[in-house]
């Protein structure tokens, strides 16, 4: 099994329909990425949280898996308008 978290510092042109849409396509990977097993995101809680106020787990069958992800259309897709809006951090491990 394969894990690949993340977390992202919204920037100040963000809006809410940006976290939203983010959200909702990350969610909507669990029915389009092949080997995903689970999908997670929500507002990160942590009082450690470093301004990075949105979070994410995915779990993968394993790190071949989660390799395809990276360059599969739908994840290409959701970073090509994305990753202008956010500074981002991953943490990926195996378990």
């Amino acid at each position: 099994m394969f894990i690949h978290i993340f977390g992202f510092r919204w920037k100040p042109e963000a809006t809410p329909i940006d976290q939203l849409r983010a959200k909702q396509e990350i969610l909507a990977f669990r029915h389009l990425i092949p080997g995903l097993i689970e999908t997670h995101v929500g507002t990160n809680l942590s009082p450690r949280s470093q301004g990075f106020t949105f979070a994410g787990m995915m779990k993968f069958t394993s790190q071949a898996a989660c390799d395809a992800y990276s360059t599969h259309p739908a994840h290409l897709a959701l970073l090509e308008w994305l990753v202008p809006l956010i500074d981002p951090v991953e943490l990926d491990f195996e378990a």
